[in-house]
């Protein structure tokens, strides 16, 4: 892959989402959500070959999707019909948050966001995964950034 921009925040995006599953499946209650990423990051962060300006991005995306969590789940409960979150795939409910976060934190445009996550979808989700998420954030990004969507 090419050390563009574009390539280093999609790799980026893809050690958050690694780091966000690993987090999701051990799902250690009573911990410090936040401390238990950026160890989660650490550890995980020597099996990455990231420059240190996507080493910074993907970190961001691991601490705000952990910081924003419920109101990321809310979001996706509420657009997300006749699925719990409970009941989706890992890989997708966190490859959702991961784009959720961004849609309502940054300034990254809507189309390029559902691209991303769709792209993570289709290499690290089911066969039904990239459908699944891109039909879910076509529906937040409508209703959090109508003039982008």
């Amino acid at each position: 892959m090419s050390r563009t921009p574009r390539a280093s925040r999609h790799r980026s995006r893809e050690a958050a989402l690694q780091v966000l599953y690993a987090l999701d499946l051990a799902h250690r209650d009573g911990s410090d959500p936040a401390r238990a990423a950026a160890e989660a990051f650490e550890s995980a962060s020597e099996n990455f070959e990231l420059p240190e300006g996507a080493r910074a991005f993907a970190k961001e995306l691991i601490a705000g999707v952990t910081e924003h969590r419920t109101e990321l789940d809310g979001v996706l409960a509420a657009h997300a019909r006749n699925w719990r979150l409970a009941r989706m795939a890992t890989v997708d409910r966190n490859v959702l948050r991961l784009a959720v976060f961004e849609l309502l934190h940054s300034v990254t445009p809507a189309p390029v966001v559902i691209d991303e996550a769709v792209e993570l979808a289709r290499r690290f989700g089911g066969e039904r995964s990239p459908a699944f998420v891109n039909g879910v954030l076509d529906a937040v990004a409508h209703a959090v950034r109508p003039e982008g969507a």
